[in-house]
């Protein structure tokens, strides 16, 4: 693993070797400023050569990966997974909002004049998306000393998916041409029939049942599915399965070609130099390479990499809300059956050192592990996970624990390597807050 570096002003320098960064530390010509990535800054000045640093960044709806290429060798490779639960955590707040106005609660008057949509509105999802994007980079740029970002960008044709023989007009003659609503369309499309009993249960009211809650899924038609009242009742009362695959939609496609060319533009606009590559010679060049699909090796094949040399700094990032939204603060906040945000100075999401064993117990001269809180109680026991989902230990106890690094809406964790931390630093217990 190496060490990121940066100069006595705060600027991004090529990384270094532990055993350098050690010394420098040891002889206090350098300070530790970040644990996750492990980044240390110079007290003093030195010389500051720099190579030509070329970052590739293959973006995705659920998945961000960036490779780091000099001289053809990677230096470092990332893997972001993004938040996925926006669009369920906005219908919620959409409904709570729309019950409050039926309860005797405090009111605030209507403001009409913030109803219209800015120029370049994006969705609030995909504005999330988009803009953990450019906070991955400019992150990295924090760390090392980039020249050029190389971005893949694929605007896709999703009438060209459904069909691929579609041309000219027929674009504008959509499967639900000449019928007057979505409803219409879909009892149409099967045939006024139920989809699950095939008519049997003899119930002729018909009535349309969104296969993925509506929520999340909305009023597409691919999401939509003709029942009879008895059948429809059995679903929602019985649990009753109906014999139907959830139809995965074109969020991914549509994010990629409504994003991925302002994602480009911003980062030109901000002072970076960005070139633009497409899918098809990432995968002429990955198979070239033979290398396997995968978003890292994607991003590899995309900053230019060569097999010769892969990189060993390797990076799972996961991004996680902040969930420190609070509608009340006053005399109903303690009615929600929750622990508190901290349990003996611990809150959700911190990295923590665990002395004790992955399993049930812990036992003494256990080696120690470091790992997630990803659920606490309020008498002082906690869910420690690694970002994987790996379970190190289901309860335990808070003195068992040592704060590494406070919670960030974006974890850090290294890939295939035991420590991520020099041992001399590991034992310092350096908070980290907010950066």
């Amino acid at each position: 693993m190496r060490v990121f570096v940066r100069n006595k002003r705060n600027e991004p320098l090529m990384m270094c070797k532990p055993q350098k960064a050690r010394r420098l530390l040891k002889d206090k010509k350098a300070k530790v400023i970040r644990l996750m990535p492990f980044t240390i800054q110079l007290t003093i000045a030195t010389g500051e050569t720099t190579q030509s640093v070329i970052m590739g960044v293959d973006p995705g709806y659920k998945h961000i990966a960036i490779s780091v290429i000099v001289a053809g060798k990677e230096i470092l490779s990332i893997e972001v997974e993004l938040r996925t639960d926006i669009v369920n955590l906005n219908s919620e707040r959409r409904q709570y909002r729309r019950s409050r106005r039926h309860r005797k609660t405090w009111y605030r008057k209507p403001r009409f004049l913030n109803r219209k949509k800015s120029e370049g509105w994006l969705a609030p999802s995909i504005k999330n998306k988009k803009d953990t994007h450019i906070k991955i980079i400019e992150l990295i740029k924090t760390l090392i000393p980039v020249d050029k970002i190389i971005i893949e960008v694929a605007p896709f044709d999703i009438q060209k998916i459904q069909n691929p023989g579609i041309q000219g007009k027929e674009y504008q003659e959509g499967p639900q041409k000449d019928f007057w609503n979505v409803r219409e369309y879909v009892l149409h499309r099967d045939g006024h029939k139920c989809k699950q009993c095939k008519g049997k249960s003899k119930d002729k009211t018909l009535q349309v049942h969104h296969i993925e809650s509506r929520k999340t899924g909305g009023d597409r038609p691919n999401n939509l599915i003709t029942l009879c009242s008895t059948c429809h009742s059995d679903v929602h009362n019985k649990g009753l399965k109906l014999r139907v695959k959830k139809s995965k939609g074109f969020k991914a496609e549509a994010f990629m070609s409504i994003v991925m060319r302002r994602l480009a533009e911003e980062l030109r606009a901000s002072g970076n130099k960005v070139a633009c590559t497409y899918g098809y010679i990432t995968k002429f060049n990955r198979i070239k390479l033979k290398l396997e699909k995968s978003h890292r090796n994607d991003a590899f094949v995309i900053a230019g990499g060569e097999i010769e040399e892969r990189s060993q700094n390797c990076y799972f990032v996961k991004q996680v809300r902040k969930q420190n939204r609070k509608l009340f603060k006053g005399i109903r906040s303690h009615i929600r059956n929750t622990a508190p945000r901290f349990v003996c100075s611990f809150q959700r999401f911190d990295k923590v050192l665990f002395n004790g064993t992955r399993g049930a117990g812990p036992r003494r001269g256990a080696s120690p592990h470091q790992c997630f809180i990803f659920g606490r109680r309020s008498s002082g026991y906690f869910d420690l996970r690694t970002l994987a989902g790996q379970v190190v230990h289901r309860s335990a106890k808070a003195k068992k624990l040592k704060l590494i690094q406070s919670f960030n809406t974006l974890l850090w964790e290294p890939i295939g390597n035991k420590a991520s931390l020099p041992p001399p630093i590991q034992i310092r217990g350096l908070r980290e807050r907010n950066l």
